[in-house]
């Protein structure tokens, strides 16, 4: 991240619907001494970036966002982000590639992943035609997408 000198970013403002998903990770937190620098926001994410656009002045926009939420709603969530991230801000996207079952036919996957493979198809569909960001796919884990606001 030293490339981008970020800031402020949507990870550090953290949003999760459970408490206790944030309360796992609180005692490295605050071993870490970064406790007093994480805002928590207790609630389902679109309610909490809704509230995140109105109240973001131009001057507090976030440098970057990091996304592992709920895979069908993706989508969503990019339109509601684009307008939180400043221009030059980076977005990144967990698990973009779905153990990679994005590169198979339907079929072939479990049933169980068929939901989320679709959304995360349709969400790598629609990130290479924004003229918003730039894209890059890394194959880390099971892919991470990066998206550079250029407008």
């Amino acid at each position: 991240m030293k490339i981008m000198n970020p800031k402020r970013t949507l990870e550090i403002t953290a949003i999760d619907i459970s408490r206790e998903h944030y309360e796992v990770g609180l005692p490295c937190i605050k071993e870490a001494g970064l406790a007093h620098k994480i805002n928590f926001i207790e609630s389902p994410a679109t309610p909490a970036l809704d509230q995140l656009i109105l109240n973001t002045t131009h001057q507090e926009l976030f440098d970057f966002a990091f996304v592992d939420a709920d895979k069908t709603s993706y989508k969503g969530y990019h339109e509601q982000i684009v307008k939180l991230v400043k221009v030059g801000g980076v977005i990144a996207y967990d698990n973009t590639l779905w153990f990679g079952f994005v590169a198979k036919e339907e079929a072939e996957v479990p049933e169980r992943f068929r939901n989320d493979r679709n959304a995360i198809l349709q969400l790598n569909k629609f990130l290479a035609s924004d003229p918003r960001v730039d894209v890059a796919q890394i194959s880390v884990g099971d892919g991470i997408t990066l998206c550079r606001r250029i407008q």
